[in-house]
């Protein structure tokens, strides 16, 4: 069984059964485990001078690790083992599950949809107006079917359970302590810096996937041009596909830690007043977007 195959019956199995309840309040997820860790490392190793140099060795390790365990791993007969954890690494049925909750809670009341989206993005969410929820969650939808879908799949495919680990440990590392704050900025900077690296393809696949469900929406040049608008090299990426696709504003400005940031707006002349309509929508598009990425490898397993 070839890898493309392997991946498709992964895809598959998460699309049908996402994060099952019964299995992870039993026994840690391995995303989790990995958090844990990060988290162990970080309080034992950043202290002290010389952070960039601690953070990049402990950084090391870590890739060590996951590469040696993928290849442990890649050692068990079959590919059974290779379709489980490519499975539970892969995060589109529970994503879109997040995402449409948020939808669902804003329909209730404001408050309810600041509560829902608290739990998936880690700008301050009090005071937020229903547009900033929406638009919170649209971008979390776009961004992470890029981080959580798409380059998870996309490293399998290329370099199997060691390109899958390597891949998810990196980013774990990067949502803990790839921060520009004042505790992570040197230490977190190789995590950093490799979670862009690893993200560069995949996040351009991303914004090619989502824009072919609706190339109406204008030409992929345009969405290139917005994405330089972004404050990352990556996640402009899909966020701007995504806001040309719906005709939604994303991004501008927002709060972290009672700092207003005053990042622009990407796809400015799109609308601004949103709600959640724009979510359902943006959960659809991630549907059809990862129905196109299925059709890719399924002709990369055919071809």
């Amino acid at each position: 069984m070839s890898l493309a195959t392997a991946l498709l019956l992964a895809m598959i199995l998460d699309a049908l059964f996402g994060e099952p309840e019964w299995l992870w309040s039993r026994i840690p997820h391995p995303a989790i485990l990995m958090g844990r860790v990060i988290d162990y490392m970080d309080k034992r190793f950043n202290r002290g001078t010389g952070r960039r140099m601690r953070g990049t060795l402990v950084f090391i390790n870590l890739i060590m690790a996951a590469f040696l365990g993928g290849l442990l791993l890649a050692y068990v007969p079959g590919r059974w083992i290779d379709i489980v954890i490519c499975a539970v690494l892969l995060a589109q049925k529970s994503l879109t599950t997040h995402v449409r909750a948020v939808a669902d809670a804003l329909r209730l009341s404001v408050g309810d949809g600041r509560r829902t989206v608290a739990m998936i993005v880690g700008r301050d969410t009090d005071g937020m107006p229903a547009p900033a929820i929406a638009r919170s969650a649209i971008e979390s939808a776009a961004e992470n079917q890029s981080d959580g879908v798409i380059a998870p799949a996309f490293w399998f495919l290329v370099g199997g359970l060691p390109g899958l680990l390597i891949y998810k440990i990196t980013n774990t590392a990067d949502s803990m302590i790839g921060y520009k704050t004042g505790r992570h900025l040197e230490f977190g900077w190789a995590a950093a810096r490799f979670d862009d690296l690893l993200n560069l393809i995949p996040a351009r696949l991303t914004a090619l996937f989502i824009w072919i469900t609706a190339p109406h929406c204008g030409g992929y040049v345009a969405i290139r041009d917005d994405a330089a608008l972004h404050r990352s090299p990556n996640a402009g990426w899909p966020e701007s596909a995504m806001a040309r696709v719906l005709n939604v504003a994303l991004s501008g400005p927002r709060t972290y830690h009672g700092r207003l940031r005053n990042y622009p707006y990407v796809n400015t002349t799109g609308q601004h007043d949103i709600g959640p309509d724009a979510i359902d929508a943006a959960v659809q598009t991630l549907w059809r977007s990862w129905a196109v990425a299925f059709g890719v490898v399924l002709m990369v397993m055919i071809f």
